[in-house]
């Protein structure tokens, strides 16, 4: 083995993998290269020295996993003194292997000159009862034009909190792209730790032109405006900015960079692209208001959020608020250059090749870097979490696949590669954040799930996700098929997502009509696909027993599931689903408008006959 192979390995780079078809793909060299190259690792001497660094002993190992609360003893500290930072609370010296018992949190250990973190974590979270949802399009929230707010979805939640829902899930709400109206995805964020400004409620907003299609181009220029307009910082926005210290400074001030050089920093000036360059200082000095402003934002869409949240609970929700974590973020937004030894460079997340995508597929997002974020002690995951969860008692983390192992595809053509990523830590993580927050977390296990990854997620108290359009019990051709036996206890379960065909439009395969739209799926295919369908529905209708949504709301809820979600698109009775994977602009992607007030949602016809579904499940 060469020293890049030896080095590859120690780094976590897998030497082959199978992909969804069934087929090995071993590692390249070329591949193997450039994946160093992400780690920032160039020529054969940084090699040797990496490896170097890598084989040298250590008293404690980097990190390690133990119970919170729970008495600790390392043999390795025998007759060795010690010092340790707690999360919170003073520094401890001590000497010898027995340490106490670590109250829930990331502490360091300091032995000797070295520094191991111990995440000190429940052993598993307790489990959620059992509890029914619907999930909603935040941005189309709105009573006309303009883009949905938190106000909006208060309202909402309000109103189905008292239609008996238990949660509303909305798609990520992390810091956007502001200055940029064509990037509006919610899963390629800017930030994941910092709140989309889009969404916040202006005291005074001039209305838009209702259509079926939120326009960007119109409103968020216009919201951006009234913000500004309605920005006035008070004694609370101060005391909350000086709790949340230097991490807002610097996303505020990437926000006024790029107010002034452009939305993406690899095109600001050079001197700009460094956060802590002597310019940059600079610039925050001589641009203190507009640093301030922006700042002023994330406190606005804080509160707000917050209300929201406090309202659901109050209306009577179980858990209220349902966020999601995006598995990534744009490797040209504040997050990648605040930290940017965080993150790969060169590479993108994706997923290798399968039966829907035979070239893989490569999403744009900069992977975080195992090395650096064991080295910090896995705090930059950590704030993350406790972000979201400071506003929401059930999270849902996006492609939890990725807390096994990425898939990093390289800039040109090299192959992709699964880089592994440390599982136990980044689990006991989330339980440290979810046991402070009293929180549930879900898992999106969906996919080429890797061996042993749903045991762990079970082990950990962490719900998994089961979607019926991939079940596909009709092809399994048992006549005694009882969903009570077939889904899992420990999942949340749907009928889609908003990736997925609607109920009604997978019904009418409309899905396959868009496919040839694209330009993805000739007439030909289309056609046979569409006789697939028809076959299918006819199997899925007689397995569920009718056509109806309410048949379809029966099945879920006489899963074991801990917890079931509706979507508002299927209890509205549309047929178009809110993206379609794969397209940017050929399709509208994040733009469709529920166009029902917010605050009716609860009292739709549809709502109340799920509300009463879901209340005969056995609590």
């Amino acid at each position: 083995m060469s020293d890049r192979d030896e080095l590859a390995r120690a780094l976590g780079v897998l030497p082959d993998y199978r992909d969804a078809t069934d087929k090995v793909h071993e590692l390249t060299p070329e591949a193997r290269d450039a994946i160093l190259a992400a780690f920032g690792v160039f020529t054969d001497d940084e090699v040797t020295a990496r490896l170097a660094r890598i084989a040298s002993d250590r008293i404690l190992p980097l990190w390690q996993v133990v119970e919170a609360d729970a008495p600790l003893r390392l043999p390795a500290l025998d007759r060795r003194s010690w010092r340790l930072l707690p999360e919170e609370g003073e520094p401890q010296k001590g000497e010898g292997a027995d340490l106490g018992a670590l109250p829930l949190g990331i502490h360091a250990l300091e032995v000797e000159g070295e520094r191991a973190w111990l995440l000190s974590a429940p052993l598993r979270l307790p489990e959620p009862p059992r509890a029914w949802g619907v999930t909603v399009p935040l941005y189309g929230l709105a009573d006309d034009g303009r883009i949905g707010t938190y106000r909006d979805l208060q309202r909402a939640a309000e109103s189905l909190g008292a239609a008996g829902a238990d949660f509303i899930g909305v798609n990520p709400v992390h810091a956007g792209f502001p200055s940029d109206v064509g990037a509006f995805s919610p899963y390629a964020p800017a930030h994941r730790g910092r709140l989309a400004t889009m969404h916040v409620y202006p005291d005074a907003e001039e209305p838009l032109p209702a259509d079926e299609l939120v326009d960007y181009e119109m409103a968020l220029p216009a919201r951006m405006e009234a913000l500004r307009a309605a920005f006035a910082p008070d004694a609370n926005f101060k005391a909350w900015r000086e709790q949340q210290g230097p991490d807002l400074e610097r996303f505020a001030l990437h926000q006024a960079l790029s107010a002034r050089f452009g939305t993406y920093w690899p095109d600001w000036p050079e001197a700009m692209q460094d956060p802590e360059g002597d310019a940059v200082r600079a610039f925050a000095d001589e641009h203190a208001d507009e640093v301030t402003f922006h700042a002023g934002l994330q406190h606005m869409a804080d509160r707000q959020l917050s209300n929201a949240q406090a309202a659901a609970l109050s209306a009577g929700m179980r858990f209220g608020l349902y966020l999601d974590l995006a598995v990534g973020t744009h490797p040209a937004g504040a997050e990648a250059w605040g930290r940017p030894e965080l993150f790969a460079r060169g590479v993108s997340l994706g997923a290798p090749p399968d039966a829907f995508s035979a070239e893989g597929q490569s999403w744009g997002l900069a992977p975080l870097r195992p090395d650096t974020l064991a080295e910090d002690g896995f705090r930059p995951l950590q704030a993350i979490l406790r972000s979201a969860l400071s506003h929401a008692k059930l999270l849902r983390i996006d492609h939890i696949l990725g807390f096994e192992r990425a898939f990093w595809v390289p800039e040109g053509d090299p192959p992709g590669a699964y880089v592994a990523m440390p599982r136990e830590a980044m689990l006991a993580v989330a339980r440290i954040e979810a046991a402070r927050a009293g929180a549930t977390i879900v898992g999106e296990d969906l996919g080429n799930i890797p061996d042993g990854l749903r045991e762990a997620l079970e082990d950990s108290g962490i719900l998994g996700c089961r979607v019926a359009q991939f079940e596909r019990q009709w092809e399994k051709g048992d006549t005694a098929f009882s969903p009570a036996e077939a889904y899992a206890r420990g999942a949340l379960t749907s009928w889609g997502s908003h990736d997925l065909p609607t109920w009604e439009g997978w019904k009418q395969g409309r899905e396959i009509d868009w496919r040839v739209t694209v330009g993805d799926m000739d007439e030909a295919a289309a056609t046979e696909a569409h006789a697939q369908r028809k076959a299918e529905v006819a199997a899925f209708c007689d397995l569920i027993g009718g056509k109806t949504l309410d048949d379809l709301h029966a099945f879920l809820a006489e899963t074991p599931s801990r917890l079931v979600v509706a979507q508002i698109e299927d209890l509205l009775g549309r047929v178009e689903q809110p993206n379609l994977p794969g397209t940017v602009h050929q399709h509208p992607n994040w733009r469709r408008r529920a166009e029902v007030p917010a605050e009716q949602i609860g009292q739709l016809d549809a709502v109340r006959r799920t509300s009463i579904i879901m209340g005969n499940r056995d609590r």
